[in-house]
């Protein structure tokens, strides 16, 4: 009988965020009409944004200098 391989543990982190009085009975309120957890609304919502971009490049949009010639006069290289 093969041994099964135990599973590698989730880390999680920690983030925090601010929100009104206003808003966090808002939540509450939006909790109780779901029958949720406000933990679990925020996972969920969340989830569709960052599923997708754990291995996504970063790239600067920056422009070369050279990419923009407005004012070149023929025969002179800038």
């Amino acid at each position: 009988m093969k041994k099964k391989k135990n599973r590698k543990p989730v880390r999680y982190k920690i983030i925090r965020f601010k929100l009104t009085a206003r808003q966090k009975r808002s939540l509450e309120n939006y909790c109780r009409l779901r029958g949720s957890t406000p933990n679990k609304i925020i996972k969920k919502q969340l989830r569709p944004l960052l599923e997708n971009y754990e291995n996504v490049e970063f790239r600067s949009s920056y422009v070369k200098a050279p990419q923009l010639r407005l004012f070149n006069i023929e025969g002179q290289d800038p």
